[in-house]
C-alpha cells in the first residue's frame, strides 16, 4: 500500500532540485521585465526615436538612389526594407539599458546577488533577456507604423523564413553577452555610462544597422566582419532578405554560434576576476 506512494515522492524529490535553477532564472527575467515596463516614458521615447530613425534612413536611401531602380544590383525597396528591419530588430536585441550590473555595483546590491543559489552572470543575463523581452509588445504596436514609414518585404525564400528566427535569437544572445561584459567592467570603474555611449556608436555602425556591410568600403567591411557586432543586426537581416543564401546561411549561423561560445568564455573569465575583486574588498 505504501510502495505506490513512496516511489512518486522519491521521483519528485529527485526532479525538483533540477527545476529550481530554471525557475530562478525565469524569476530574474520576470523581475526585469516588470521593471522595464515601469519606465514607460523612456520606452515610449525610444520607440519614437526608432520610428524617426526609420523615416530618416528611408529618406536618405531614396536620396542616394536618386530615381535609379538599382545600385550594385540592389533595389530601393530592398534597401528601405533592410533599414526598417534592422532598426526594428535592433530595438529588440539592443534595448536602451544594456545591463543592470553597474547600478547594482554602485548600490551595493551585488552582495545580495551573490547569496542567491544561482551564479551571478546567469542572474544578470536572465534579467537582461527579461528586460529586452519587454520591447516585444510595443514592437508589435509600432510595426504597422514602421512599415508605413519605411517598407516591408516577405522572406526571400522558405529557407530564409526558417533561418531568420534562429539568426535573430543568435543576434539577441550575442548582443546580451556583449552587454554583460560591458556591465562587468563596472566592478573596476563603478560607472560605465561614458563607455556605453561610445560602445553604442561603434556597435550600431559596425553591426550594419545603419549601413549594410555590402556598401561599406573594403577595409571597413573587413573590420566589421571580424567583429561580433555584425552578428547582431546584419546577419539576421541579410538572411531574411536573401543576401545570404544556401550554405552561406549555415556559415553565418555558425559565426554567431562561435561568437556566443567565445563571449561566454570571456564573460566567465572576466567574472572570475571580478569575483576576486569583490571578495578582496569584502574582507
Amino acid at each position: 500500500m505504501t510502495a505506490p506512494t513512496t516511489a512518486p515522492t522519491m521521483k519528485t524529490a529527485t526532479k525538483q532540485p533540477r527545476s529550481r535553477p530554471l525557475r530562478a532564472y525565469l524569476a530574474c527575467a520576470r523581475m526585469e521585465f516588470r521593471a522595464a515596463l515601469t519606465y514607460r516614458t523612456a520606452y515610449l521615447s525610444s520607440f519614437v526615436m526608432m520610428l524617426l530613425q526609420i523615416w530618416l534612413l528611408t529618406v536618405v536611401w531614396k536620396a542616394l538612389y536618386d530615381g535609379r531602380a538599382e545600385v550594385d544590383g540592389l533595389g530601393l525597396t530592398t534597401m528601405t526594407a533592410y533599414a526598417t528591419l534592422t532598426t526594428l530588430q535592433y530595438q529588440l536585441v539592443s534595448p536602451w539599458r544594456s545591463s543592470p550590473i553597474d547600478q547594482r555595483v554602485r548600490e551595493g546590491k551585488v552582495a545580495v546577488d551573490l547569496l542567491r543559489p544561482i551564479g551571478f552572470p546567469g542572474q544578470m543575463l536572465a534579467g537582461q533577456l527579461g528586460w529586452a523581452s519587454a520591447a516585444v509588445p510595443v514592437l508589435l504596436v509600432a510595426l504597422p507604423f514602421a512599415l508605413l514609414i519605411g517598407a516591408g518585404q516577405a522572406p526571400a525564400s522558405t529557407a530564409a523564413g526558417f533561418a531568420y528566427p534562429v539568426a535573430l535569437l543568435g543576434a539577441l544572445l550575442v548582443n546580451q553577452l556583449l552587454g554583460l561584459l560591458l556591465g562587468l567592467v563596472s566592478f573596476w570603474t563603478l560607472e560605465v555610462s561614458g563607455a556605453l555611449m561610445a560602445y553604442r556608436f561603434v556597435a550600431q555602425f559596425f553591426s550594419g544597422a545603419l549601413v549594410p556591410l555590402w556598401f561599406m568600403p573594403g577595409p571597413v567591411r573587413a573590420a566589421a566582419e571580424w567583429l561580433p557586432f555584425q552578428a547582431t543586426a546584419y546577419t539576421p537581416a541579410a538572411v531574411y532578405l536573401g543576401q545570404v543564401e544556401g550554405p552561406a546561411i549555415v556559415a553565418a549561423l555558425g559565426v554567431q554560434l562561435a561568437w556566443i561560445a567565445a563571449l561566454s568564455a570571456l564573460a566567465a573569465y572576466v567574472w572570475s576576476r571580478a569575483r576576486r575583486r569583490v571578495m578582496s574588498q569584502g574582507g
